[in-house]
């Protein structure tokens, strides 16, 4: 289970908090790199590096590695009863192993980004925002599995216009940071995660949604060490 509630689904204001999941992203990433900005100089930066993993982990209540460990947990059992297993409080040995491993490789990459070129931590921001605007489009253009989920009722109120919006800062924001070549690489990812699921489950939970930002954070930000070792 994540560490915290982050919020009440109440009805009627789902599609609006869905439109903004990247904006949430992009200003998590502001505070993260601004954590950054204040301690550089002071400590060693691996440690540093460490303390931005550490913090965007908290801050997000950790609901989204929740959402990775149960997706991998119902990965290793039937098809039958992976929602069931998905369902399950209580995490399984593949899904700690699992989350373990990705954590270790995502402080890893941090870390790196941090200590190979300290100038691209400004760049969380959009990392992030992108990571969060995956879910949006999973959550508009692709069937939720449960009808008492509470994904359900972020699919049935997230209208058009909303994701439009969702679509519009998105777009600007990558063009003022210069990023637009992560954005492509964003949509891949998704592309890739939603053809495996829809073809295994038919559809996205909410668990799913969480395993989506979450692979799509650590894929962006390799992508990033990955650039700028070829530069």
């Amino acid at each position: 289970m994540p560490f915290f509630k982050i919020h009440n689904f109440y009805k009627g204001i789902n599609g609006y908090a869905v439109m903004f999941y990247p904006l949430v992203g992009f200003l998590l990433g502001l505070i993260l790199s601004g954590v950054f900005n204040l301690l550089y100089g002071l400590i060693p930066i691996f440690h540093i590096g460490i303390i931005i993993f550490t913090l965007l982990t908290l801050l997000t209540g950790a609901i989204h590695l929740d959402g990775f460990s149960d997706t991998v947990d119902g990965l290793f059992v039937s098809r039958d009863r992976s929602l069931q297993v998905m369902k399950d409080p209580n995490i399984g040995g593949m899904g700690m192993i699992f989350s373990v491993v990705f954590l270790l490789l995502k402080a890893s990459t941090i870390v790196s980004i941090a200590t190979v070129d300290a100038k691209l931590i400004y760049l969380l921001p959009i990392v992030l925002m992108f990571a969060r605007f995956n879910t949006v489009i999973a959550i508009y253009f692709y069937p939720y599995l449960s009808k008492n989920g509470i994904g359900s009722l972020a699919k049935e109120e997230l209208r058009l216009s909303q994701v439009i919006v969702a679509t519009l800062y998105v777009v600007v924001f990558s063009f003022l940071f210069k990023q637009t070549f992560l954005l492509p690489i964003s949509l891949i990812v998704l592309f890739l995660i939603c053809i495996f699921f829809m073809k295994r489950y038919n559809g996205f939970t909410g668990d799913i949604y969480g395993f989506t930002i979450e692979v799509s954070e650590l894929v962006l930000l390799n992508s990033l060490l990955f650039n700028s070792s070829l530069c």
